[in-house]
């Protein structure tokens, strides 16, 4: 039986590993600074956002909005609290959102719930002392396919109400989900073939406006770089700015602990997309 390249686990030897050095280590940094657990966006228990504050923090400070991944089955706000370090460490407040899973949640709702979490992180920036006009996101994995639809029409949408982006960072991507239902996910998500093509980003009306960054890690599978090369070059086609990354010796994994050090390349460019 070929080997599934959607199935991260199976060619990340320290997968369990790793996935739970992230969430100790946003344990660990969220204990450090100032949290506000739990704020509702929406009517559901998971739509909520924790916003994480630096001390301090200037008025008029950027705002930022990182969307976890999970291949938008699962996935944890709280285990990707140190993600904020970056933002922070930039004098940024940054929120960190959780949002319904699939398959109890179609994906379309999931889009529209990332967006209403956008608008509303927007809409406190005063109360915050922040500035709504520095707004920027970011997500990894599926929630960098979620980010993307930030700043993006699916071409069944007629006008949706998306936010005003100054940056957009997307990190190990999906951006063509046509292998998504019939891969490892066919139960877990049960992600039906309209869904994939309706959602998926390189069919989508990119908007205007934001600096969009796609990377991703060396060491990940063929369908993350081929995605992220095809978006790369739709953004070309469209004459929209962008950059191209590829993080030497990181895997689909390890690449968030790297996003979440203010010390990496990736997370000083972090640092400098909420920095504006």
């Amino acid at each position: 039986m070929p080997q599934d390249l959607y199935r991260n686990r199976d060619f990340i030897p320290d997968f369990d590993a790793l996935m739970a050095e992230t969430a100790a280590r946003s344990r660990v940094f969220a204990a450090k600074v100032e949290l506000r657990a739990d704020l509702a966006y929406g009517p559901s228990p998971r739509q909520r956002m924790d916003i994480l504050l630096p001390p301090n923090p200037a008025k008029g400070a950027p705002l930022h909005l990182f969307l976890h991944g999970g291949y938008w089955r699962s996935g944890s706000k709280a285990d990707h609290h140190l993600v904020a370090a970056p933002v922070l460490a930039a004098g940024g407040i940054a929120a960190i959102a959780s949002y319904d899973l699939m398959p109890g949640t179609r994906l379309g709702p999931i889009v529209a719930q990332v967006r209403a979490a956008a608008r509303h992180l927007v809409a406190l920036a005063p109360e915050l002392g922040a500035d709504p006009a520095r707004f920027s996101a970011s997500g990894h994995s599926a929630g960098a396919h979620l980010a993307s639809y930030l700043a993006a029409r699916g071409p069944e949408e007629t006008a949706p109400d998306l936010p005003s982006l100054r940056g957009l960072m997307m990190v190990s991507g999906l951006y063509d989900l046509s292998g998504i239902p019939g891969s490892f996910l066919r139960d877990e998500a049960a992600m039906t073939m309209q869904e994939a093509t309706v959602w998926s980003p390189l069919g989508a009306e990119q908007a205007p406006g934001p600096m969009r960054i796609v990377t991703r890690g060396s060491g990940e599978t063929a369908p993350f770089h081929d995605q992220a090369q095809g978006f790369a070059r739709l953004l070309q086609a469209r004459g929209l700015p962008h950059r191209l990354r590829e993080e030497p010796g990181l895997n689909h994994l390890s690449i968030v602990l790297s996003l979440a050090d203010p010390a990496s390349p990736l997370g000083m460019l972090l640092s400098e997309l909420t920095v504006g």
